[in-house]
């Protein structure tokens, strides 16, 4: 088992490296002069090459990689093109509030959906589990960009209960900050509950075929005590896999909730950082993302090892 877990964590480090690479060709890559974007058009030639000379952007791009890379290992990230200040305290904060954001969300959809799905199995068949399904796969087949004009529409236009963008976050009141996550928590609550519910009735009915399921219902078990007590020990497995793999979309899958609702998060900097081709910026969020989800991901793959008893008798 402990070579598994481990042959996991090199691959995983492999896959972070792997990322770096793109993530530094892509952003190098991008259409445009950064010391036009900077300057502006009406800058003279000399002075953009004496920016690109100061930001080190006339060297070649395997020796801008190296030390680039170098520097982030040591958490060193480099200052920001447009706003010349350390961009470890340009992310800083922004980086607190799509947390945030990710872990209201994910108190919202775990639990939900875990019990929806529970249900679901419970009763298949059942006109709530038809009816489940079709609201749940209707909604996460729409983009979550629409997801979320649909719930400004109804929560922020006609109903007016809550804040159509939160461009900031109250964090002086519980009830303002909760106020401001509201509608992106439920965009990102409605991305991610089909698959987490699905997956869930799949887990608990597969268990429920097993024999000593029948052997339960033979006794006299009750459906609820049959699903709780004896399916779901079993199905925790592919339950656990399948929602921390969700955690990790819940982090780094906020890009477009946050630009909708204007958040003001890693996913919204991203964005505005690419307008203004803030290399730096663009380099670290984008590896944040990334290392996240990888991260998350080893976590989902070592949790279905851990609790799969018949791959840690072969390991």
């Amino acid at each position: 088992m402990l070579k598994l877990i481990l042959l996991r964590a090199v691959l995983g480090i492999a896959s972070i490296w792997v990322i770096s690479l793109l993530v530094f060709a892509i952003t190098d890559i991008l259409p445009g002069d950064t010391a036009t974007a900077i300057l502006g058009q009406e800058a003279t030639e000399e002075s953009r090459a004496a920016l690109r000379d100061r930001l080190g952007l006339d060297r070649p791009a395997y020796i801008r990689y190296a030390d680039w890379l170098a520097n982030m290992v040591q958490g060193d990230f480099g200052v920001s093109f447009a706003t010349d200040t350390p961009v470890a305290q340009t992310v800083s904060l922004r980086v607190a509030n799509s947390l945030r954001l990710a872990i209201v969300a994910a108190i919202l959809a775990v639990p939900i959906s875990l019990a929806l799905g529970l249900l679901s199995a419970a009763f298949p068949g059942s006109p709530f589990d038809k009816a489940l399904t079709v609201g749940s796969l209707l909604v996460v087949s729409m983009p979550e960009f629409v997801v979320g004009l649909l719930l400004v529409l109804l929560l922020a236009v006609s109903f007016k209960l809550l804040p159509a963008v939160t461009t900031s976050l109250d964090t002086s009141s519980l009830a303002g900050t909760l106020r401001g996550l509201a509608l992106p928590a439920l965009t990102l609550l409605a991305a991610v509950q089909a698959h987490m519910i699905r997956m869930t009735r799949a887990a608990v009915l597969d268990v429920m075929r097993k024999p000593f399921i029948e052997m339960a219902q033979l006794k006299g078990a009750s459906r609820g005590r049959i699903v709780l007590r004896h399916a779901l020990p079993n199905a925790v497995g592919p339950i656990v896999n399948v929602v921390a793999l969700n955690l990790g979309y819940l982090v780094s899958g906020v890009v477009v909730v946050e630009v909708v609702f204007s958040y003001p998060g890693l996913g919204l900097l991203m964005v505005q950082s690419v307008a203004t081709r803030d290399m730096p910026v663009i380099q670290i969020t984008a590896m944040i993302f990334c290392t996240t989800y990888v991260l998350l991901t080893l976590l989902a793959d070592t949790l279905a090892l851990l609790s799969n008893p018949r791959l840690r008798d072969a390991a």
